[in-house]
């Protein structure tokens, strides 16, 4: 009998797709600075939440760089971060972002792809 190789499971796919995600926004955002700031990109941070907007979670304009201070201290700091939005992006951007509804159930393809598509 031959044992079949045991899949991730599904929780364990999405984190590491959010971590390879992360890094590859902290790898471009890197010499831009902190959204929020300007200091330098430590960690990358959500616009609208992961939580409640589950499907911007990998969104490339609803993610970008921040400092520890804004995104963790500050709680993202996003007076600022939509000001930095709306330089980086224009404010017709922005809106739509912010019109954006809806939580997304991410499924192991689509993990797949993310993680294959941003490994750095």
């Amino acid at each position: 009998m031959i044992k079949q190789k045991k899949s991730i499971t599904l929780p364990k796919l999405l984190k590491k797709a959010q971590t390879v995600f992360n890094a590859w926004i902290r790898d471009r955002d890197k010499y831009s600075g902190c959204i929020s700031c300007g200091r330098e990109v430590e960690q990358a941070g959500h616009y609208r939440s992961q939580g409640q907007f589950s499907s911007l979670r990998f969104n490339e304009m609803n993610v970008n760089g921040q400092c520890v201070r804004c995104n963790h201290f500050l709680s993202g700091n996003l007076i600022e971060y939509r000001k930095g939005l709306v330089e980086r992006y224009g404010e017709k951007k922005v809106l739509f972002l912010e019109s954006v509804q809806g939580f997304k159930k991410w499924d192991r393809v689509t993990l797949l792809g993310i993680i294959d598509t941003y490994k750095l």
